[in-house]
């Protein structure tokens, strides 16, 4: 009976402020867009293209053997 003097009211806060966080977010609008940052990310263009490596140098940079 003891435990829940404590559980009970720390229960209660944990859920007033997981509450509180939702509303939030709500108020702020991090709920209105679900699907235009995943289209933003597929359908983003790079301004500078990638470069590929000289036709002559075999290494590739980051790989192993270069540190040595």
């Amino acid at each position: 009976m003891s435990s829940l003097i404590v559980m009970l009211p720390a229960t209660l806060l944990l859920a007033g402020t997981l509450l509180a966080l939702v509303v939030r977010a709500a108020r702020r609008g991090e709920f209105d867009d679900w699907e235009g940052p995943s289209a933003r990310a597929l359908l983003d263009d790079d301004a500078t293209p990638e470069l590929e490596a000289p036709s002559g140098d075999a290494r590739v940079a980051g790989s192993d053997d270069a540190l040595e």
